[in-house]
């Protein structure tokens, strides 16, 4: 009534008075004030990290691979605390012939067997994991911090794009095989050497990554925001570009620990890899892989690998799983 009183024209005081009082009171009805009501309109309790594990945990798999991982790098590290274990590096002889224990097949004494030198098998595969995955944890992240921070400085500051490009594709055209042939055969081979040879050129991958996820999101309007309020350029790749590319740069982190150890299997391959007197995964697969054509003495090749394809498969797994729950996109 007051509506179409109000398009027919002006009204006064008195005629809107009067309408209301036509209208019926029960279509009316008071509301009781609730402050507690107010509060939990305006809350939210959704947390980033609670909604990731949330969404990591509900990947069957991923926990599988996870309990694997954890507990295989545990025994690595605690294996040599243990009671009864022989040091890999020692030559068995046997008392009662004076030669050596060459190429025993596992059995109680040697759980994994002998090499072609008598050396324990069990010992020597869980010493090599060590020395594989400490070069795969450095590398993983001295290439995480470098490929980040340069990436980030390369997709965001404008004036060093150009610079950082030609720099980029000088170094990327170089083929990584013959960057780490050329350092391993420079260097003395040692620990050192691999780490080094291995961190020269495996950040690039993670920088351009990094730097084509930045550019594109660098100039939303919560970024343009930021500039126009003097907020310094450390801070807006920290806060504002960096968390929306936590996901994708797990994975690729997650991704090149195994990678790694993939290429110092490479390197031992080619005789370029750590010296024969250090135990690595390597070398044992290298070794495996000179005896692997007697069938009698394939374990020697079989216990290793399995080792290492425990390690690629459980990283890979987890850091796609690690990267899909970490999406934004993919939390409720």
């Amino acid at each position: 009534m007051i509506r179409d009183s109000i398009s027919a024209g002006p009204m006064s005081p008195e005629a809107i008075r009067a309408a209301a009082d036509g209208l019926d009171p029960a279509l009316f009805e008071p509301a009781a004030f609730d402050a507690s009501a107010g509060e939990r309109g305006g809350y939210s309790d959704y947390s980033y990290w609670r909604s990731t594990a949330r969404g990591f945990l509900k990947n069957r798999v991923a926990l599988f691979f996870l309990v694997l991982l954890v507990a295989l790098l545990a025994f690595t590290f605690v294996q040599p605390l243990l009671p009864g274990q022989k040091s890999p590096t020692k030559i068995h002889i046997d008392p009662a012939t004076g030669m050596q224990y060459r190429n025993v097949e596992p059995c109680a004494e040697f759980w994994f067997g002998t090499n072609t030198i008598g050396q324990d098998l069990w010992s020597r595969i869980w010493s090599g994991t060590r020395t594989s995955l400490m070069i795969g944890l450095i590398v993983g992240a001295v290439e995480m911090l470098v490929g980040i921070g340069f990436g980030a400085i390369w997709g965001y500051v404008r004036r060093l794009d150009g610079v950082i490009t030609e720099i980029y594709n000088v170094l990327n055209n170089i083929p990584t095989t013959i960057v780490l042939m050329l350092l391993s055969y420079i260097l003395r081979p040692s620990f050192k050497t691999m780490v080094i040879a291995m961190c020269a050129t495996g950040w690039l991958g993670l920088a351009r990554f990094v730097r084509n996820q930045i550019v594109i999101i660098r100039d939303r309007e919560y970024n343009l925001a930021s500039r126009c309020l003097g907020t310094p350029t450390r801070r807006i790749i920290l806060k504002n570009l960096l968390p929306y590319l936590v996901s994708v740069i797990m994975l690729q982190t997650a991704l090149s620990i195994p990678g790694t150890i993939g290429w110092e299997v490479f390197l031992t391959y080619i005789g370029l890899g750590l010296p024969v007197s250090i135990p690595s995964l390597g070398n044992l697969v290298n070794e495996g892989r000179q005896i692997m054509m007697s069938p009698e003495l394939r374990y020697q090749l079989l216990f290793p690998t399995v080792v290492l394809s425990m390690i690629t498969i459980s990283f890979y797994v987890l850091g796609n799983a690690f990267s899909d729950a970490s999406d934004p996109r993919n939390h409720v």
